[in-house]
């Protein structure tokens, strides 16, 4: 169900730009408040935004987190939580049900706990509820390399890079999504290829990070995530309208996509 809002939500917004709400301040007051406004003020330029440990540590999920949840889904888009759930099964499967008790819409997980007693409670409790589960295969960070890079023995006895692993189990587990950092168009194109559309790519990383929105769009990627370059722009609607524009157009030059275009 998840899958299916989002890809909605972007085909009549023409946006598949999805906003990292990623605020930070020395002080707590005021930043709810400002998430708020920033949301109102953005929200016809996006297709989902996104929350993590920024706004929730300080606000806290009830409350708070849950308010900015909720305005969201009143302003008409789906929400996800950035927090790459990475324990074992019965602490996971207690991180999304409150999570999604809290109004989210999808959540993203790590796969280096597996499928028994790791993600399998997560991704059963998801399905059950009509929400998403987006699991990381390649981070957009410049370490990124150590891990997800690494080549690993797979099932066979031959090696292999870590993420072609993890993409892999993406689609065997039927998750909604799959994160590959922006700033690696190469693996964006070799995990498309890999998936063949079976999973959505989701890519951060654009702007500040490196990551070119057009560049990860024409390499495979479904949606951007989008936070630094238009929380710290003087103007935030004018450059999230500029990226969504960009982005929209290299979606449609690739003909084909999740999203459904012609």
């Amino acid at each position: 169900m998840f899958r299916e809002t989002i890809r909605t939500v972007a085909a009549e917004r023409k946006s598949n730009i999805i906003l990292a709400l990623d605020l930070t301040s020395p002080v707590r007051e005021g930043l709810l408040d400002l998430s708020l406004k920033l949301l109102g003020e953005l929200n016809s330029l996006l297709c989902a935004v996104k929350i993590n440990r920024h706004l929730l540590l300080p606000l806290g999920l009830y409350g708070g987190v849950d308010r900015v949840v909720d305005y969201a889904h009143r302003l008409g888009i789906p929400a996800i939580m950035d927090c790459k759930v990475n324990d074992i099964g019965e602490t996971n499967r207690v991180i999304a049900e409150n999570y999604f008790d809290a109004g989210f819409d999808a959540l993203t997980a790590s796969p280096l706990p597996g499928w028994e007693e790791g993600l399998e409670p997560v991704i059963t409790l998801a399905k059950r509820k009509g929400r998403g589960v987006i699991l990381l295969v390649y981070m957009s960070s410049r370490g990124a390399e150590e891990v997800y890079g690494r080549m690993t023995l797979d099932s066979a006895g031959g090696l292999r890079p870590q993420y072609e692993l993890f993409a892999e189990r993406a689609a065997e587990w039927d998750v909604d999504g799959v994160v590959v950092g922006a700033t690696r168009p190469e693996k964006i194109a070799e995990i498309q290829r890999l998936l063949k559309g079976r999973v959505p790519i989701y890519a951060p990383g654009v702007g500040v990070q490196g990551g070119s929105a057009q560049n990860a769009v024409k390499s495979g990627a479904d949606y951007l995530i989008v936070g630094r370059s238009i929380l710290a722009a003087a103007d935030p609607v004018r450059v999230a309208r500029e990226i969504r524009d960009l982005a929209w157009a290299a979606l449609a030059d690739r003909g084909v996509s999740a999203l459904g275009l012609p």
